[in-house]
């Protein structure tokens, strides 16, 4: 297949980029800067001016939007949401517009979303049939995009919303800065510490990626999490068994609030995620529990 991804320079996308060409796939990547092809791997300009990326992708099967300023980057001051905000939704506007130019339209389209859009709750479990959607930050950011992405299907076009959980990875996501006061031998309990982690391998979120385009019957809201997400306690206990260090220093609320301001709310509070779409479909995790993610990222390659 001719695979077309917006955001392909980050953590991501690096991971995708490798398991479809390694998969045979064929690559069109949409970049800012000029950038020089192979025979594997085209990259088009995009949202620069002059740019008329939809002159030069052709025969595309399908369309991946990982674009977006990272939620994980900075302070989540009024001018870096609206970044995030408004990052998200032009270059969705701009995937739109390339669509709607094509004569010949791709079969999927591939939209990254977030488990953000569900609230908050210790005791709720959500899957893709839960309707509440969160009122902050974040539940409306993912509310919007995904409202915007799902116009597509007015081209006909399969549309599926990845729902990410806390992805981990060793070249970016949560867990470099979760790891690190274990190794350093002050890790413990996070806040209160029942907050649900729904947490995801970046080996499944990329395999899930691609289950979903070669799956034509997979459409709307997938989450892309863990089948046994676990709570903040016992997820740190489990980086602290896999690192051979103490779960012991614990971290209140109000300090992580002093640190990093609304965006505390990240691992302060959370949601108990279920990939309910994916495991009906019969997709298999390569890391379906956490210590058996943790003994690969951590020992295997940390």
């Amino acid at each position: 297949m001719k695979i077309v991804i917006a955001g392909g320079s980050g953590f991501i996308g690096q991971k995708l980029m490798d398991l479809l060409l390694n998969a045979g796939h064929s690559i069109v990547i949409l970049t800012r800067k000029e950038k020089t092809s192979s025979t594997k791997v085209q990259y088009v300009q995009w949202l620069a001016e002059g740019a008329s990326p939809e002159n030069e992708i052709k025969n595309a099967d399908a369309f991946i939007n990982l674009a977006g300023v990272s939620i994980n980057d900075g302070r989540w001051s009024k001018s870096h949401q609206k970044q995030i905000y408004d990052s998200r939704m032009s270059a969705t506007d701009e995937l739109l517009r390339i669509i709607s130019l094509l004569p010949e339209k791709p079969t999927v389209f591939i939209n990254a979303s977030a488990i953000g859009i569900y609230p908050a709750s210790v005791q709720r479990v959500y899957t893709e049939k839960s309707s509440e959607t969160a009122d902050d930050f974040l539940g409306k950011t993912v509310r919007d995009w995904e409202n915007k992405a799902k116009q597509v299907e007015a081209h006909s076009i399969r549309s599926v919303l990845m729902r990410f959980g806390v992805v981990l990875g060793n070249e970016g996501g949560a867990l470099p800065l979760m790891a690190l006061p274990y190794k350093l031998f002050v890790g413990g309990k996070v806040g209160r510490g029942d907050q649900w982690v729904s947490w995801v391998h970046v080996t499944d979120v990329v395999r899930s990626i691609l289950f979903a385009i070669e799956n034509n019957h997979v459409s709307g809201p997938v989450n892309v999490t863990s089948p046994t997400p676990l709570q903040m306690n016992d997820f740190g206990r489990t980086i602290g068994s896999v690192l051979h260090r103490p779960h012991w220093f614990p971290v209140p609320s109000f300090v992580m609030k002093m640190v990093l301001g609304q965006k505390s709310a990240l691992v302060l509070e959370g949601q108990q995620v279920l990939p309910q779409v994916l495991m009906e479909e019969g997709f298999e995790f390569t890391f379906p529990t956490l210590k058996s993610a943790l003994e690969d990222l951590l020992t295997l390659h940390g």
